[in-house]
């Protein structure tokens, strides 16, 4: 019996010592072995072979399996004026211009609208061009082949049996080092030496739970990066946009203070850091809100403010309207647009779907996070 025990401990050291040594090292320096981006190059070349497969599959099947991508409403390409042209010409001259039967198709175009509406729509899971062989997908993707499905199953082992249970310990290891490192560097004495040392813990932090999510960023004009004493304002798909800007640079966060886990994890923060956390009622409160992010930007060397204008997460095919409340500080704004890319797994947290627990599951069982961050010029008001 021991010899099974002791074998699978030196098993469980070695893995141990080289998720370390390979992924937590590398990370905590922002040095990249080049594995990620070769993982990334198989997937592409994965996803591309089953694309066509599927794309072969589709003209082997009858026709009437297949469904429409577009949507649930078929649309004939045209704007609304030839459409009405083609009615009239349509109808026997004797008619006249108008007939009672053109109402019709303002009421069909009136439902049309309802039903495939703009904004509701952001709200649910974009759909894509071909499967990528998640378990997630639409409806259009049925049985293809054997081949296909195999590499289906083989995909679910490499996910749920390796880099789940690999992601998770990064994750823990990430949250513990930033618990830990921001309670002692709280106890330290305000100075330029706490707040850099913060800073340190912060970013190493983020780089270890990006890791856990095998996330692969790209960021654009880093000359406009947000800078002290402003607020950056970015696109919101999923809580992971935090881990995703914080990889590049360190912010203030502002959000509502929370319980359990999460608020052992705020009051450890807010410990070595300036973050701006509200009780529910503040929250309510916009001007107390207003208040205290305008008291935060005076201070020119506080760090940049990370704000989400949205107020919600969308599906990352659009960008709601801004809420104005983090533009009445007239502080200096810094727009930052955030793009997953959906081949490698779906980003958007719908939280009336998925807890944030099923969430995270889902997301540390995708194939990786790619993302792009555009760093925009900075604004101020005119």
């Amino acid at each position: 019996m021991s010899d099974p025990v002791s074998a699978a401990a030196a098993v469980f050291q070695l893995w141990l010592l080289i998720v370390v040594f390979f992924i937590v090292l590398p990370a905590m320096f922002g040095v990249s072995l080049g594995v990620s981006g070769v993982y990334i190059q198989v997937l592409v070349r994965i996803l591309q072979w089953a694309t066509v497969r599927i794309q072969r599959g589709r003209q082997e099947q009858p026709g009437d399996l297949l469904l429409c991508l577009a949507g649930i409403i078929e649309h004939t390409g045209g704007s609304m004026e030839e459409e009405m042209e083609q009615l009239r010409l349509s109808r026997r001259p004797e008619a006249g211009d108008f007939s009672l039967s053109d109402a019709i198709y303002f009421c069909q175009k009136g439902l049309e609208s309802i039903v495939e509406d703009q904004v509701t729509q952001r709200f649910s899971s974009e759909e894509l061009a071909s499967w990528n062989l998640l378990t997630r997908t639409n409806q259009n993707f049925q049985y293809i082949s054997l081949r296909l499905t195999i590499f289906w199953v083989l995909g679910v082992f490499v996910r749920y049996g390796v880099l789940l249970p690999l992601r998770v310990a990064l994750a823990v290891i990430g949250l513990s080092w930033l618990v830990l490192g921001t309670t002692v560097v709280g106890f330290l004495p305000e100075s330029s030496v706490k707040n850099w040392l913060s800073e340190l813990v912060h970013l190493t932090c983020y780089r270890i739970c990006a890791r856990g999510l095998s996330a692969t960023i790209h960021y654009h004009n880093k000359e406009n990066r947000p800078q002290k004493g402003g607020i950056c304002v970015a696109n919101h798909t999923t809580p992971i946009d935090v881990v995703i800007l914080a990889n590049d640079g360190c912010y203030a966060m502002v959000g509502q203070i929370h319980r359990g886990l999460m608020g052992v994890i705020q009051r450890s923060m807010v410990r070595s850091c300036p973050h701006i956390w509200f009780e529910r009622s503040e929250m309510k409160d916009r001007h107390a809100v207003t208040s205290r992010l305008r008291a935060h930007v005076s201070a020119r060397t506080k760090l940049p403010i990370l704000i989400f204008p949205e107020g919600t997460c969308v599906n990352n095919t659009s960008v709601l309207m801004f809420k104005k409340g983090s533009f009445e500080v007239r502080g200096t704004i810094h727009p930052v647009a955030i793009k997953y890319d959906p081949r490698f797994g779906d980003a958007f947290w719908n939280s009336t779907k998925y807890s944030m627990v099923s969430y995270l599951l889902r997301m540390m069982t995708s194939w990786a996070i790619v993302v792009n961050v555009w760093y925009l010029p900075p604004m101020t008001i005119q």
